[in-house]
């Protein structure tokens, strides 16, 4: 009897391949929340970077001042977390429309969700980028 070698199945590839079909509604549920914990610490560590980046811009441009970003962050990553719940929403929705073609949908679904979260938690980072270098070469915004 011949047996196909495979090699083990790697964090990223149990995280974001389809191997896992859920039946019930409960498995569906549980396969995106087996995931959020990931997805919560990767935004969350795009988000330090992005307020890391704004602070050390901050104090380059406009020294002793201190950065008032903490309500938005808490209130990013809560709308972030709620958007993350539409996940599992949207995927047995689409398994009543599409039925047995919608298992593949889920990892698409979370992949494309992560990308844009980490995208969007990472996109103020050019656009600070962008207006300290107009600041500093143009001398927008400083004080006269």
């Amino acid at each position: 009897m011949d047996v196909e070698w495979r090699p083990p199945v790697t964090t990223v590839e149990k995280w974001f391949l389809p191997l896992y079909y859920p039946r019930s509604p409960l498995q569906v549920i549980g396969w995106w929340e087996r995931r959020r914990l990931m997805y919560n610490v990767s935004v969350g560590v795009a988000g330090l970077l992005t307020l890391g980046v704004g602070a050390a811009l901050g104090m380059l441009l406009s020294p002793g001042t201190m950065p008032s970003e903490v309500v938005g962050v808490i209130v990013y990553g809560f709308l972030a977390n709620v958007c993350y719940t539409l996940g599992p929403v949207a995927d047995l929705m689409l398994r009543r429309i599409l039925g047995i073609r919608a298992p593949d949908i889920a990892p698409v679904m979370f992949r494309y969700g992560y990308v844009f979260s980490i995208g969007l938690t990472l996109l103020p980072i050019p656009i600070m980028m962008a207006g300290a270098i107009a600041q500093l070469v143009f001398g927008l915004g400083a004080a006269s």
